[in-house]
């Protein structure tokens, strides 16, 4: 074993964003990382039927493609020559916000890159598959994570490929990027461990995507929209983004009894009666391409490993096995990106240590703590707006609200105050910065 890697073999289950982030992480720190994949991974930009949801919209944060770069430098310039429109979250956007239509532009702007998901995925899992000690292995479904021979801790998995046949592997270190953490909950619950305490929001979101061509003539002086509503009288968004090859993706969204339908002339109605006829104004007129793709989600969890105390050695969940945001904020891909480059300098920081991976699960679950707090909160709060909304409302919830209602009051009048919400959406700044005494104090002064 070569002195500058802490261990042999490291194990990703699942070739995700958040797995392929992890890849490289650990790709710096193991002989060899084996990613193992139940999809079969397609030569191309295309969609894989293990991701039912990527044909929805999507999209990297600038805080999330901060770390990917950090990860893998140069993946920046690897989107664009792939495709990827390049926009200013500040200028390019057009943002509609309630008492707000639309909110000026900030004092300084973030580059942000629009592109499909399997654009996304296929242009990331390329760079990773050049680093020369990363292995994919696909149509491998996990089994089970198998553990130590002696003790509660990891040892590697159990998976079977698509000829029915079982297989063993071993690692130093099992990284569970699976999208459900099924996996580490049952390795959890089979070693006799308690399993992590669940915040549970119940948001009953549903949301519609599709691609449209826009005549030459009709191109708008921006390169994305985002429409909001009214909130609890409305639920229906809007967002419409330019994507690669010239193409535009529309994402509707809507909860409970009034989500978007899949038929065109009903699609198109529920554009028509968004807060303002911004989109569809654009799109009466586009040419839609392919079928309106559907999408659900019950419920955004969030699983407190970080409270559980002593965790198994070898074992890491990541990503959306820890927390699974609700999609039309579109923080998950990038708090997964943010984690794996959080592993990786908790790696680099033990490499010297006598076992760098004791109390690595404990170590990484209090720092990514506040990884996960910042977007949850900034989540929770609109959600909960809603009625039909299950779960415990925050303590605080209705100053949140009055709050964030002032604030973007004075930030429709202030450029600064502006861009420090945008940093904020952006994960480029924790919420504190939009509570600094100062600021608080002409929020409250609009609210009086």
């Amino acid at each position: 074993m070569s002195h500058s890697f802490i261990g042999q073999q490291a194990v990703v289950v699942g070739a995700g964003m958040g797995g392929l982030a992890a890849a490289m992480a650990l790709a710096n720190h193991f002989e060899q990382v084996i990613v193992l994949e139940r999809d079969e991974l397609p030569p191309g930009p295309k969609p894989r039927t293990g991701t039912p949801q990527d044909k929805q919209l999507h999209g990297l944060l600038a805080g999330g493609l901060r770390a990917l770069g950090a990860l893998l430098p140069g993946i920046v310039d690897d989107l664009r020559r792939a495709g990827a429109v390049r926009i200013n979250a500040g200028r390019d956007i057009r943002y509609e916000f309630p008492d707000c239509d639309p909110m000026p532009k900030p004092d300084r702007d973030y580059d942000m890159y629009l592109l499909t998901r399997p654009l996304l995925e296929f242009t990331v899992r390329q760079r990773v598959a050049q680093k020369g000690n990363v292995i994919f292995r696909q149509n491998c479904r996990v089994l089970d994570i198998l553990p130590a021979s002696a003790g509660n801790d990891a040892s590697g998995v159990r998976y079977e490929t698509d000829d029915h046949m079982q297989h063993r592997l071993t690692a130093d270190l099992v990284v569970d990027a699976s999208s459900s953490g099924t996996l580490t909950r049952d390795f959890l619950r089979s070693s006799g461990r308690m399993l992590p305490e669940e915040t549970v929001i119940g948001v009953d979101i549903g949301y519609a995507t599709a691609i449209y061509t826009l005549p030459k003539d009709a191109m708008p002086d921006w390169k994305a929209v985002i429409t909001l509503p009214v909130a609890p009288d409305s639920s229906r968004s809007g967002y419409f983004f330019r994507m690669e090859n010239g193409r535009w993706i529309l994402g509707l969204n809507g909860r409970h009894d009034d989500k978007p339908p899949a038929d065109p002339e009903g699609f198109l109605e529920y554009v028509r009666s968004l807060r303002t006829p911004t989109i569809y104004n654009v799109i009466k007129q586009a040419k839609l391409e392919g079928k309106i793709q559907r999408f659900g989600l019950q419920q955004s969890i969030w699983r407190h490993f970080d409270r559980l105390g002593a965790f198994p050695r070898g074992l890491l969940p990541i990503g959306d096995a820890i927390c699974r945001f609700n999609p039309i904020y579109g923080q998950g891909m990038s708090v997964a990106c943010q984690e794996a480059q959080l592993l990786d300098e908790l790696l680099r920081d033990r490499a010297r240590d006598a076992d760098p991976l004791d109390g690595l699960g404990e170590a990484f679950f209090k720092a990514a703590q506040p990884l996960i707090q910042a977007p949850w909160d900034m989540s929770a709060v609109p959600d909960f707006i809603y009625p039909g909304t299950r779960g415990e409302r925050p303590a605080d919830f209705d100053d949140a609200i009055a709050y964030s209602s002032g604030l973007y009051r004075v930030a429709f009048r202030d450029p600064v105050v502006r861009r420090l919400i945008l940093e904020v959406q952006q994960l480029l700044q924790p919420p504190s910065i939009l509570h600094e005494p100062a600021l608080m104090q002409r929020v409250k002064a609009e609210l009086a």
